[in-house]
Formats: structure tokens, C-alpha cells, sequence
């Protein structure tokens, strides 16, 4: 079998993305469980390994077909003589970061690799009249034309998202029966086909604070939630709450379920970053790739300083790893079922008998 191809776009080239990149391959046998492919800029690549004494070994190759196990590939993109300003968000930056995240997805589109790892970027320095999009999640969704769901995970919790960029603002317009009933059915397949979890438990958050105490505060959970949490669960999904989200955690009543399903952004992702900022990853579920991303951002506050750490960035490429093996295992599974037979026992209990 040819070892799992990893696509990796370098990010903001003002921030840590070449960092981390090169600090993660510096261990050799990374190379022995994947092929990986940097969609970046020679350029951009050798300033940061210059500047940070990192060993960069890397070949580059014209197309993603092209890759050699056994080394870190590069395809270069984008222009070389953009500067590397350190820890500042530049449209020189952006462009940069555009120009890999669409190669890499034109090859994905074609088949070539099996897997994209995203490296931060900076979501106003990446705008332009190619990039509108509110970040990775988004642009990824107009590309492939699906609806992907936002999982965040790490070893003590999963953490999937209602809305994602959405202002504080606009959230309760977005929250409806329709959204939610279909990012509980994508929890619950996800979990199922992407990290072989046979019966999963997926908590739901409550809305508002207290859940609402009882129409008080918010109407939400008594109109939207508690409804379709009772329709789901006569289905026979596991499906528990609302929960309040603010005892939910500082109880640590997370650690009895399979996945968590916040309403919003923040209120999801400040607890799982607070309990776990440095081995975190971010799944982008829903997409006919699989697709994973440091959960952390460009850190410009550290970028050039050799301070960053590998570890997020890590996992995301074992964490893509699993799931595409996790994938393929449930769909081959699941390709030809057998159609189930029903047999009246008391008939069979009567021909036993004669």
C-alpha cells in the first residue's frame, strides 16, 4: 500500500506556519507514515529557515503526482520576492497564502493527495476579489460545494459548531430547527465514519445563559432545542440537553460524551482552548476530503522568535491520518450492506418442534 498523501498549505507567511512545518519534519519518521506535500514559496521558506537555524530538507517538485516518499515536498507557488515581515498582517502575506490554499485545492479536486492540513492565516490580510470568505471553513464549503461542520478535538473532548465566523450579533437569527437538526445528524455520522465511535453520545448546549430559565432569559431552548432533542432521541439518536454551557464544562460533565455541540463559536472553543491550546486540532467535517488545521493562529506575536511550538500541527497530520483510514474502512463497510432478513420467531420455534 502507498503511504496516506498529506497536502499542506503554508498559511500566512508572516506568521509561524514555516516554523512549525519544519520543526515537525525535522523528526524523520513522520516521513515513514505519510508522504507530505507543502503547497507554499521557496522564497518565504528558506527566509524562515534561515532566520531560525532550522534544517529545511525539502525537494522541490513541479505537480502533486510527482511526490517521493520518504522526503517533505514542496511545490512552489506564488511570487519570490514577497518579503517576510514578521509578525504583521501584509497583502503580500494574504496573496501568499491564497496562491497555496488554491493550488492545493485544485489538486484535491483531482485526486492527487489524500489529505489537506491547513496552516493559519490571517483572515483580513487573505481578503481579495478571489478570497471573500470569513476563513478556511467557508472558502472550503464554496469550493466543494458541501456543507461542512466545524469539529474541534483533542484527547479530553470534541467540540462540533452551529455557526462558526457568524457575529455575536447575527448568532440567535442562525439558530433554527433546520441548522440544528443538520449539525446533529452530522455529529452523530461523523463520529460514526470518521473516528469509529459505534454509539456515540453527542451533548447539545443551551443558547443562553441557564438555559434560558425557562423562557426568561431566551426562548430558544424551549421553541428550538428541547423540541428537536426529543424528536432526535425518538429516532434513537443519543442526544442529551440543552445543557448550560457554563456549568456544562466547569463541571467537567464533558468528559461522558462522545462530542459536544455548541451553538457558536466561542462558547465552544473558549473552554476546549483554555482546557488544551497546544495539541488541539481543527476537523472540517463534511468535505469529500479530509481536511484538518492547527487550532491555534498565525501567532504573529511569537512568529519569528523560534518559540513556536509543532505540537497542534502534529496532530492535525496524525489526526487526518486516522480519519482518512477511519474513512475508508467505514465506507468499504458500508458499500454493499446485506439486506436484513426478519424471521417470526414463534414460526421458527414451530418448525424446530416438527
Amino acid at each position: 500500500m502507498s503511504k496516506i498523501k498529506i497536502a499542506i498549505t503554508h498559511g500566512d507567511t508572516n506568521g509561524v506556519g514555516y516554523e512549525i512545518i519544519f520543526k515537525a519534519f525535522a523528526d524523520a519518521e513522520l516521513l515513514e507514515i505519510c508522504t507530505p506535500i507543502v503547497y507554499g514559496n521557496v522564497h518565504c521558506a528558506n527566509i524562515h529557515a534561515n532566520h531560525l537555524g532550522l534544517e529545511a530538507n525539502y525537494v522541490v517538485i513541479e505537480h502533486a503526482a510527482d511526490a517521493k516518499d520518504g522526503q517533505l515536498n514542496f511545490i512552489n507557488v506564488g511570487s519570490d520576492e514577497t518579503p517576510v515581515n514578521y509578525g504583521h498582517a501584509t497583502p503580500e502575506a494574504g496573496q501568499q497564502a491564497y496562491a497555496a490554499l488554491d493550488r492545493a485545492v485544485r489538486d484535491a479536486k483531482e485526486g492527487l493527495f489524500d489529505c489537506l492540513v491547513t496552516c493559519p492565516i490571517n483572515k483580513a490580510a487573505i481578503q481579495s476579489n478571489e478570497f471573500r470568505f470569513s476563513g478556511h471553513t467557508e472558502y472550503l464549503q464554496n469550493c466543494f460545494e458541501s456543507e461542512p461542520l466545524m469539529i474541534l478535538l483533542n484527547r479530553l473532548m470534541r467540540v462540533a459548531l452551529v455557526t462558526t465566523h457568524v457575529s455575536v450579533a447575527d448568532i440567535a437569527s442562525h439558530i433554527t430547527p433546520e441548522s440544528v437538526e443538520e449539525k446533529v445528524r452530522q455529529v452523530h455520522l461523523s463520529l460514526r465514519r470518521d473516528f469509529q465511535v459505534s454509539a456515540p453520545r453527542i451533548a447539545v448546549l443551551a443558547l443562553n445563559p441557564h438555559c434560558g430559565d425557562n423562557g426568561l432569559i431566551g426562548k430558544e431552548e424551549g421553541d428550538i432545542l428541547t423540541p428537536i432533542i426529543a424528536k432526535l432521541q425518538e429516532e434513537g439518536l443519543p442526544l442529551f440537553g440543552p445543557y448550560s454551557a457554563d456549568g456544562f464544562f466547569g463541571s467537567g460533565a464533558y468528559t461522558h460524551f462522545d462530542a459536544v455541540l455548541a451553538m457558536y463559536h466561542d462558547q465552544g472553543l473558549a473552554p476546549f482552548k483554555a482546557l488544551s491550546m497546544d495539541n488541539g486540532v481543527n476537523f472540517t467535517s463534511g468535505l469529500p476530503i479530509v481536511r484538518t488545521s492547527p487550532d491555534h493562529g498565525t501567532a504573529y506575536d511569537i512568529a519569528g522568535r523560534g518559540e513556536a511550538s509543532p505540537a497542534s500541527l502534529l496532530q492535525a497530520i496524525y489526526t487526518a491520518i486516522d480519519v482518512f483510514r477511519h474513512r475508508a474502512d467505514y465506507d468499504t463497510s458500508h458499500a454493499n450492506p446485506l439486506p436484513k432478513l426478519f424471521h417470526d420467531r414463534r414460526e421458527f420455534n414451530r418448525s424446530e418442534q416438527h
